[in-house]
């Protein structure tokens, strides 16, 4: 465990305006991280329900490095289980998805049924007489560990921690507005799946998403393009804790001003070979057209134009993390919208037209804080509070993360 009288954890300020660079590689501060963070009374995002649409469909996922199994068993109930027979430890499902009538562990054929009772042992009593497991056992005490499990419209949710409290408290009056304009009842339906691994602490991720300054200088084609930048009637929204953010926008122009003068980004002259790549629709209330919502711990719920997606974090240790992201519509899309939306899904994933610029980008965040863990980085953009702001020209919401951080990791 962490001791938080050592100089390199301690935080260098009263607030979150520095933010300690010994968080992205410290050991000891990932391990409490799975503990307080992953382990915690949160709930962490596993996967659609469209991904498991009928019984004895399953997939695998993780919360934090811990594997789990979402399942849905004959009467059609969904169930979130741990990826771990209860007989000898092993990892029980290894593909990503799968169909089943049962769960068969590989090792010693330990069988459990989709809720994850345990149904079968082999030589339970024995042969002729002999071995077999004492009188006392029983099955019902060694059934694979079920989690807290909640649904919304389609949206998959699981924590190890039963007391977690209800998910509509949980997100808050600020987050559900707009998690529900993406997830608004309608039957979802899957487009495709990409995975990417980056050499990076998994918390980059979630400062990346939260953080609209880069977005106006990094990106070529967001700011060419007018799909994300500085001069455009933007907002950040917090809610009360500061662990969950959106990031919206509404779409500009092509063209130069008195903000993209201060964009090296910006190429004026570029233009696209096929116009149909960037042809959005309007389909959500109101007049914005990115909204980018992160959900504590390990949720970012993405709508760029009309491609939607989400991105689910998987730690892989205190320098590397994975990036899933599933890619989705509605089962009432006609053909045209699904190519809309597939179309401009090249903007994203490892080497989308503008998210393959990120990765790079935590790689080399990742580089320097190792090399220097007793320094810090430096969070004044915008002031040094953590609240809501009607421009983008802040990182309030990566201040309001930490903030949430330090209170969890007791830093």
């Amino acid at each position: 465990m962490a001791d938080r009288t050592d100089p390199l954890l301690a935080w260098p300020s009263r607030d979150e305006s520095r933010v300690p660079l010994a968080l992205y590689g410290d050991p000891a501060i990932y391990a409490r991280e799975q503990e307080r963070i992953f382990g915690g009374p949160f709930w962490s995002y596993v996967g659609l329900a469209a991904e498991v649409p009928e019984p004895g469909s399953w997939t695998v996922s993780a919360i934090g490095e811990r594997p789990v199994i979402s399942t849905r068993d004959a009467d059609g109930a969904l169930h979130v289980l741990e990826n771990r027979c209860a007989h000898r430890g092993l990892a029980l499902c290894h593909r990503a998805v799968g169909r089943a009538t049962e769960i068969v562990c590989p090792y010693h054929q330990w069988t459990y049924d989709l809720a994850g009772r345990l149904i079968g042992v082999p030589f339970l009593r024995g042969v002729r007489g002999r071995g077999g497991m004492p009188p006392d056992f029983r099955r019902e005490d060694h059934g694979l560990r079920r989690l807290a499990v909640h649904e919304r419209h389609g949206a998959v949710f699981a924590s190890f921690d039963h007391d977690v409290p209800d998910f509509e408290s949980y997100l808050g009056p600020e987050m559900l507005p707009y998690f529900d304009r993406v997830f608004d009842g309608r039957p979802l339906r899957v487009l495709g799946t990409m995975r990417q691994s980056v050499r990076g602490n998994w918390k980059l991720m979630f400062e990346n998403i939260k953080d609209p300054y880069h977005a106006s200088l990094l990106h070529v084609f967001l700011v060419t393009f007018g799909l994300f930048r500085a001069d455009q009637p933007s907002a950040v929204v917090l809610d009360q804790t500061g662990r969950h953010a959106c990031l919206v926008s509404r779409r500009g122009e092509q063209r130069a001003n008195e903000a993209t003068s201060g964009m090296r980004s910006f190429q004026g002259d570029l233009r696209l070979a096929d116009a149909a790549l960037l042809d959005p629709v309007r389909e959500f209330p109101g007049d914005a057209t990115v909204v980018m919502q992160t959900v504590w711990p390990n949720l970012i719920v993405q709508q760029q134009s009309n491609t939607l997606a989400t991105r689910r974090l998987v730690t892989r240790g205190p320098h590397a993390f994975e990036l899933h992201w599933t890619f989705f519509g509605y089962a009432d899309d006609d053909e045209a919208m699904t190519l809309r939306r597939l179309r401009q899904a090249n903007l994203m994933g490892p080497a989308g037209l503008v998210s393959i610029d990120d990765s790079e980008m935590m790689e080399l965040s990742q580089r320097g804080a190792a090399a220097y863990p007793g320094r810090s980085a430096v969070l004044e953009l915008g002031g040094r509070d953590a609240a809501s702001a009607d421009h983008m020209v802040t990182e309030a919401a990566v201040r309001g993360f930490y903030r949430y951080y330090r209170a969890v990791m007791e830093l």
